[in-house]
This record gives C-alpha cells, sequence and structure tokens, in this order.
C-alpha cells in the first residue's frame, strides 16, 4: 500500500485541483453539455484514474526507487489534473454524470479522430473501457498478480501505451477548445506526458524492453 504520507499528499493535490479548477473554470466561461471541453473532462478523468491506479499497484509491488519515484510522479500530477476537471464540471452545472457518448467529443476537433492518430467510430465509443490507450481487465489483473521486475515491465509497458493515447487526447483537447483555461491544463497534460514516455521507454528498455505477451 502506498505510505500514508503518499496518500495524504494525493488526497492534497486532488483538493487542490479541485480549488483551482473552481476558481479557473469559473472565470472562463459555461460550455455546454455536448462540448468539447466537457467530453474532454469526462473522458480525461477517466483516463487519470487508471493511470493512478496503474501507479499506485506497482509501488505496492516493487523496490526499485526509479520505477517506485515515476510512478509516484505519474500518480500525483494525475491525481491533481483530475481535480481541476471534476470542478470545472461543477462549476459549469454539468456534474460528473455523462450526457454524451464516451470520445464523442473527437468529432467537433479540426481532424477529427483521425486527425489525431486515433481510429474511433464516429459518434464514440460504448464504455470507458474502449478508450484509446486503456489497460484491459486482464492487463490490470496480471499486473496486480505480479512483482518484482516483472510488475516493473508490465507497468512500464502499459503506461506509454496509455501515455501515447493520453497525449493524443490532450492535444485534441488543446486545439479543440475555445477556453484557454482548458488549452492550458490540456497542453501541460500532452508535454508532461510526452517527457514521461522519454522516461517510461528507457525504464522497460533497461529491463529488458517490451512483452511479447501483454
Amino acid at each position: 500500500m502506498l505510505a500514508a504520507g503518499t496518500v495524504v499528499s494525493a488526497a492534497l493535490l486532488l483538493v487542490l485541483g479541485v480549488l483551482l479548477g473552481t476558481h479557473w473554470g469559473s472565470a472562463a466561461g459555461t460550455p455546454a453539455a455536448d462540448s468539447v471541453e466537457v467530453g474532454f473532462a469526462h473522458d480525461m478523468q477517466a483516463h487519470h484514474r487508471q493511470a493512478v491506479e496503474m501507479s499506485t499497484l506497482v509501488r505496492d509491488r516493487t523496490d526499485d526507487p526509479d520505477v517506485r519515484q515515476l510512478a509516484l510522479d505519474i500518480a500525483l500530477t494525475q491525481q491533481q489534473q483530475a481535480g481541476q476537471m471534476f470542478a470545472w464540471l461543477e462549476t459549469w452545472g454539468v456534474g460528473q454524470g455523462r450526457t454524451e457518448p464516451v470520445m464523442a467529443w473527437m468529432d467537433e476537433v479540426p481532424g477529427g479522430h483521425a486527425g489525431h492518430g486515433m481510429d474511433l467510430p464516429e459518434g464514440g465509443l460504448g464504455s470507458v473501457a474502449e478508450m484509446p490507450g486503456m489497460a484491459t481487465a486482464e492487463q490490470m489483473a496480471r499486473l496486480e498478480a505480479a512483482d518484482g521486475v516483472e510488475a516493473e515491465r508490465i507497468y512500464l509497458q502499459l503506461m506509454a501505451t496509455h501515455h501515447v493515447a493520453g497525449v493524443e487526447m490532450a492535444e485534441a483537447g488543446a486545439e479543440g477548445s475555445e477556453l484557454p483555461v482548458v488549452q492550458r491544463l490540456a497542453t501541460a497534460m500532452a508535454t508532461g506526458q510526452q517527457s514521461e514516455l522519454l522516461v517510461l521507454d528507457d525504464l522497460l528498455a533497461e529491463r529488458g524492453g517490451p512483452l511479447d505477451d501483454l
């Protein structure tokens, strides 16, 4: 399990994210329920939740300081960002319930799904589990059952795939949104995850590279 101090830090960052999101979201205007902004916030929150879950799992399954530090950085960053997006949705009066299909907002982004490297059906997806980059239930179970170097390799490989899709989604959100607050956070997400991808790839290569059966 995460140490008590880490849990407190994650909780504080979530609260900070909510406060920041409430402040900036209220100043930015109120997008419609079917807007790029609302769809992006819903979907990226869900995407971030799995990244936090994977990062928490691997920290319980390895003593490697480099992997543990990277996982902590990813978990805390994405927890804070998720808090901001949660607050946007509340401030905009939309709440956490969806009215549009998953990823349907991408239809409104210039270039659509294809223009951002995603092969998705027009009109969105049927569930969050189908989102690009999401680890399957079987892959998550495999990570949960592993330990040591095996857990590290599974985590690094799954998170790299997760980040590639996260960057594409963030870039689409930045391009498709008309609100500066969303553009700024989405751009920061893309930049941060691109940097983390370099570290993920390096750490995975040091451990023998991708697993063929994952």
